[in-house]
């Protein structure tokens, strides 16, 4: 009896699960994947299931060619003579075998990819959307904060001002710009964030806030550079403003 044939099989049934399952989702952290374990068999198993469902009624189509239970089964029971006889008959076969796993594999590969593209150019996973609690990228939180995607179409900000209380020589300053990247770490956690026309000032001059636009800038001080990169890890609060700007009247 090989008892290694059937965990094999079962293997390559349900890779295309996980394989797709990985392709569409968009998690932030990039060094394990700490979802609960039966959350992450159950989504590989439908997606596994789907994509065989697909493919078998393709091949019927257009190949006319159809799934054989019988030698399914008997790759699965644990007797020798069946598990031969089984390898014996899909021997013939092994060319569409291999082009049916071959062509899955790729289409589990490419496939998902694509529709979390169209999710995001669509903005299908945005709050309040209809299908936002199937499409939603739940493991990135960041992504949709620094990135605005929770807008509707038509009505994403033209910038993101990013505002952060960083400490300096024990005293507290306002660093203030234009969000042009954002960074995370391994673990899902926000690195650093990448900065356009800087400026800052001392936490202590908003001690006499001021109503006016001109002598709110004036107190503070630009930046000069390029880029500024703010470290996430030295600031101590962080605030998030989206811009969208009007035609002039």
């Amino acid at each position: 009896m090989n008892i290694a044939l059937p965990a094999l099989v079962v293997f390559a049934l349900l890779l295309p699960g996980f394989i797709a399952r990985s392709r569409i989702k968009r998690a932030e952290r990039s060094s394990l994947d700490y979802s609960p374990f039966g959350q992450i068999v159950t989504e590989a198993v439908l997606w596994a299931g789907g994509l065989h469902l697909l493919w078998l009624a393709l091949a019927a189509l257009f190949f006319g060619r159809h799934v054989q239970p019988t030698l399914l089964l008997g790759l699965m029971v644990s007797d020798a003579a069946a598990q031969a006889r089984s390898i014996s008959n899909l021997a013939s076969e092994l060319s569409w075998i291999a082009a049916y796993f071959g062509s899955l594999f790729a289409f589990a590969y490419g496939a998902p990819a694509l529709i979390r593209a169209a999710i995001i150019r669509w903005r299908l996973d945005r709050a309040g959307a209809p299908l936002s609690p199937l499409l939603r990228f739940h493991a990135a939180p960041w992504y949709y904060l620094l990135t605005g995607a929770d807008f509707p179409p038509g009505e994403e900000p033209d910038c993101i001002v990013v505002s952060a209380i960083v400490n300096i020589s024990g005293r507290p300053w306002i660093y203030m710009g234009i969000l042009d990247d954002f960074f995370l770490d391994p673990e899902g956690r926000l690195d650093r964030m990448v900065l356009e026309k800087v400026m800052r000032r001392p936490l202590d001059a908003d001690k006499q806030p001021s109503t006016q636009a001109d002598e709110e800038l004036a107190r503070f001080y630009v930046v000069d550079g390029d880029y500024f990169v703010l470290r996430y890890a030295e600031t101590v609060t962080l605030n998030v403003e989206y811009i969208k700007l009007r035609p002039a009247a």
